[in-house]
């Protein structure tokens, strides 16, 4: 009986084994030779976060696959540039909205007024925003009153009500993607980064139940593409990116072609290595440890002190 019992064991741990290699194949081999027609769900693609990181990256490869495109920042002069720069290099129409998502439900009012009369096939909420420039306590957080709100609007808040302004229209054209940037740290806690950390498993979960609510309306919510732990907009250690920390650009070639082969996107293989080799290393029992936590505190302030600062000092994380 107990060989038996083994012998089961044993046999579905290599079907399960299998089946990850196949998604794995799927995934990241054959969505590297067929790509999906993306101008199919519609002639406008709507980007937040659009100036720099992998917003502007995402914009710009959208619009080389045939789709013009809104650009929502909060900074009039970059979104221009990138405008400018979509415009000349693949003559799509762009539409640009300021607005600062820090600010709350009263800016939605503008940005509906601005896509009322587009046919907008694609979102994708990208924004976001840190609480610290380093690792550190809650407690730690610098104006933590106004942090605090500033960050649930931009990371929280943006994304249920972006989805609220646009899928009724989707819903009525039987047609409508839909993509959530997210981070590593929303897949399980990281402690020194708890307000961030919580922030994205929400946008984890929303996504989740979005897709299984919207599918049989011809909706893809396509979940959290997973950014890098630190990604192309940190500056890790002296500002230089290892090759570990996935290009933008690749981030989100590579996630826009994963669209139609899976539904939980670590963006590359390079991220979804990073995620495997993270969760052996350090198990959830060990970073939740006060004796890791401590330890990692001190060691990155050691390496702070060496190579300054770990995050960079811009208010906006556009992942």
């Amino acid at each position: 009986v107990l060989a038996a019992l083994g012998g089961l064991t044993l046999s579905l741990n290599l079907l399960k084994f299998t089946w990850k290699c196949c998604c794995g194949f799927r995934q990241y081999v054959l969505s590297s030779l067929c790509q999906a027609n993306l101008r199919a769900y519609g002639q406008w693609a709507v980007v937040t976060g659009a100036t720099s990181g992998i917003g502007k990256a995402y914009a710009t490869e959208l619009a080389r696959r045939g789709l013009d495109v809104v650009l929502i920042g909060r900074s009039d002069e970059r979104l221009q540039k990138v405008a400018k720069k979509i415009e000349n290099k693949y003559g799509r129409k762009t539409h640009t909205i300021k607005v600062d998502f820090t600010e709350g439900s009263s800016i939605y009012q503008t940005i509906a007024h601005e896509l009322h009369d587009l046919q907008i096939g694609i979102l994708v909420n990208n924004v976001g925003m840190i609480c610290n420039d380093r690792f550190a306590y809650f407690l730690e957080t610098p104006d933590p009153g106004k942090k605090i709100t500033d960050i649930i609007n931009c990371n929280i808040l943006s994304v249920p009500q972006m989805t609220r302004l646009i899928l009724p229209r989707m819903v009525l054209r039987g047609k409508g993607l839909i993509i959530n940037i997210s981070s590593e740290m929303g897949l399980r806690p990281h402690p020194l980064v708890a307000l961030y950390s919580a922030t994205k498993i929400f946008v984890i979960n929303f996504s989740q139940c979005l897709q299984a609510e919207y599918k049989s309306e011809g909706i893809t919510v396509q979940p959290p593409g997973l950014a890098s732990f630190l990604g192309e907009t940190l500056y890790w250690l002296n500002h230089l990116v290892s090759t570990a920390l996935k290009h933008s650009t690749s981030f989100q070639k590579n996630q826009i072609s994963d669209l139609m082969y899976c539904w939980h996107v670590g963006g590359c293989l390079s991220h979804a290595l990073q995620s495997v080799a993270f969760s052996i290393l350090v198990p959830d029992w060990l970073r939740m440890s006060t004796f890791f936590i401590r330890w990692l505190r001190k060691s990155l302030i050691r390496i702070e002190e060496k190579n300054g600062s770990v995050f960079s000092k811009q208010k906006v994380l556009e992942e």
